[in-house]
């Protein structure tokens, strides 16, 4: 089975600045990592290739420095890397990213195999829209599972797949057919550590590189910033907060005291949450 990791070079967010004129982030000269979410679905990835067999192809969209963030993916394993790398992608939104990103999935379709299954993480740390993964699976007409916490039996056989998302509320348990996408929940899993082997494949690995062209897109105008309606206004750092958090003494307080005595400071600081407690628990 062939499947497909989509990953993004991000900047380390300790250390993100933002731009005081065109509100953008800058990223020269910050230090670059793998989007931390992108690993848990690394990992579930190679998991599945090591229980069914296959091959695992790592799949990123960025500048030529991207290279890195593809190498480090090889020492975790994956079989092949591709980088999608052209000067009409710059400043592409979520909506240009998918549609680019979406070529290149068909590109190694028709180059290594299609893929039956396509791993993105939840959402990336620099943009936190988690818009990426479903707009690919939109525009490739794949069955689409987000937030998944947990695959819970894959079928390859039979085409089929049931896994476990978290939603609001509880946890719901859905299967579906191949292909599919599916964005992983992070803490489902920790990245293996890399063999020596794979940390030398690594190194002398050659990257497959793409640019728009290479990717089949004939529809520049969908790319970069001319495809790219997202219009960001502000990017701002919250102030810290001024308020102090207020102390209760509980010294020598029996278990009902001090349940009465926290809840009461609780209600007296957010009267509406005790009338809402009592609708909760009436079950209105």
């Amino acid at each position: 089975m062939h499947i497909v990791v989509c990953i993004k070079q991000v900047p380390d967010s300790a250390q993100i600045r933002v731009h005081p004129v065109t509100n953008t982030i800058m990223r020269q000269g910050v230090p670059t990592i793998i989007n931390p979410y992108d690993l848990f679905a690394l990992e579930e990835a190679m998991r599945w290739r090591d229980k069914i067999g296959g091959e695992v192809t790592v799949l990123t969209m960025g500048p030529a420095m991207a290279e890195d963030s593809l190498r480090k993916a090889l020492t975790f394993g994956v079989d092949r890397a591709v980088l999608l790398t052209d000067r009409n992608f710059a400043g592409s939104d979520t909506l240009a990213t998918s549609f680019a990103l979406a070529a290149a999935l068909n590109k190694i379709g028709q180059e290594f195999g299609e893929p039956r299954m396509v791993f993105t993480g939840k959402q990336t740390i620099d943009g936190d829209t988690a818009q990426v993964g479903p707009g690919i699976a939109q525009r490739l007409a794949l069955h689409q599972l987000t937030y998944v916490a947990r695959i819970v039996e894959l079928d390859p056989e039979q085409g089929r797949i049931t896994v476990e998302r978290r939603a609001e509320g509880g946890v719901q348990v859905l299967s579906t057919r191949l292909p599919v996408l599916i964005t992983m929940l992070e803490g489902v899993n920790e990245i293996r550590r890399g063999s020596l082997d794979d940390a030398l494949r690594a190194a002398r690995a050659k990257i497959v590189t793409w640019s728009a062209v290479d990717a089949g897109i004939t529809e520049l105008t969908k790319c970069g910033l001319r495809g790219s309606p997202t219009i960001v206004k502000k990017v701002y750092a919250p102030s810290p907060r001024a308020e102090k958090a207020h102390q209760i003494a509980t010294a020598d307080l029996s278990a009902e005291a001090l349940a009465e005595t926290v809840m009461g400071e609780i209600f007296k600081r957010q009267p509406a949450l005790e009338g809402d407690l009592i609708r909760f628990s009436a079950g209105r």
